[in-house]
């Protein structure tokens, strides 16, 4: 099973850059039977096992983040960038629906979908299946570790800062475009303790994040831009963010604001025959079923609230090493996860089959 994923992981695909992987993993699909394998309008690689018109979307993603981790095996572990978030999950989906094609009933069909710029705030690859598809089940492929189910993803806005004006000698008492931006990045920060104040729980709290600042300046005029993250809970959208990032910047006309990759939050009910079955086949597999609300945010953002349909994230990996320099999977977790997901696939198409 680990030889696709390594595979995978050797074939370098940064958000922008996923035509070969894309083009692997068809032709891997296509060698392993599914009934269609093919790229897409927005550069996904889709395949399709069963005839039913009735569909369980398996929705993982191709990008990864940059930097590279070299591709190795140490102590039962693959190294790999990707290897968690999440190469790792949809290669487990790939050979998940290969083995559950057999049980399929003919009513059913199940679509796998590697999609592209998922670590973008673009989500190209989602947005464009959200239109495609109206699957009555869907599994996001996100690390949540062989036994964790995850139900929620927090929401998110990224906010883009640049003060600008006439360079100024640093005697004279206004503000420059550094003390400017700063000022905004206490205004978030402020927004985000008062609202976080009675709620303990991260999940429900605004979660905000200077991700970059620069300044300048070449003797005719200074500049300084910065961009700010924040995750979002349930009762807090992008819009009411935006609204009130707004009101602050109309007192600072030096200020110019932008803002993008808006996402809101989205939870997803556990009582439901996706999740039954996830649960059943953790269990069966020796495990203790967790279930998980993540501080980030994901393709189960675009795509929750678009299909109304139940739907989990699922994948073998540590969520702890996403993007960072010590991403791996174990070995052994990764083949358990694919055990639980051909499980639970099976028993879903049996199931549903007979409601």
């Amino acid at each position: 099973m680990i030889e696709l994923l390594e595979q995978c992981l050797r074939i370098p695909s940064p958000s922008g850059q996923e035509r070969a992987v894309a083009e692997f993993l068809c032709a891997e699909m296509a060698r392993r039977g599914f009934a269609h394998a093919f790229i897409d309008e927005a550069g996904n690689a889709v395949g399709i096992v069963g005839r039913g018109p009735r569909q369980i979307v398996l929705l993982g993603h191709m990008d990864t983040v940059g930097g590279d981790v070299p591709v190795r095996y140490e102590d039962g572990k693959l190294y790999g960038r990707g290897s968690v978030d999440a190469k790792g999950p949809l290669c487990a989906f790939i050979l998940a629906a290969e083995a559950a094609a057999p049980a399929l009933a003919e009513d059913w069909q199940i679509v796998v979908i590697g999609a592209v710029e998922e670590e973008c705030a673009t989500s190209r690859g989602a947005r464009f299946v959200a239109g495609q598809y109206r699957p009555e089940m869907c599994l996001i492929g996100e690390p949540s570790g062989s036994d964790g189910i995850t139900l929620g993803y927090k929401g998110r806005l990224l906010i883009h800062a640049r003060a600008e004006h006439e360079a100024r000698h640093t005697a004279i008492p206004k503000p420059n475009a550094a003390e400017l931006v700063v000022a905004l990045w206490h205004h978030v920060r402020a927004l985000a303790d008062a609202w976080n104040a009675d709620r303990p729980k991260a999940f429900d709290q605004l979660l905000p994040s200077l991700r970059r600042i620069q300044s300048g300046e070449d003797g005719l005029r200074e500049w300084c831009e910065a961009m700010i993250s924040v995750r979002l809970p349930l009762d807090y959208g992008p819009e009411a963010l935006r609204a009130a990032i707004e009101r602050w910047g109309a007192g600072q006309p030096e200020v110019a604001l932008s803002f993008r990759g808006a996402e809101p939050a989205w939870r997803a009910p556990r009582d439901t025959p996706l999740v039954r079955a996830l649960v059943d086949a953790i269990r069966a597999y020796g495990g203790q079923p967790k279930f998980k609300y993540k501080t980030g945010t994901a393709d189960f953002n675009v795509v929750g609230p678009a299909w109304g349909c139940p739907i989990a994230a699922y994948g073998p990996g540590d969520s702890a090493l996403d993007h960072t320099p010590d991403e791996h999977v174990a070995v052994d977790e990764f083949v358990r996860g694919v055990s639980v997901l051909t499980a639970a696939l099976r028993a879903l198409a049996h199931r549903v089959s007979q409601c």
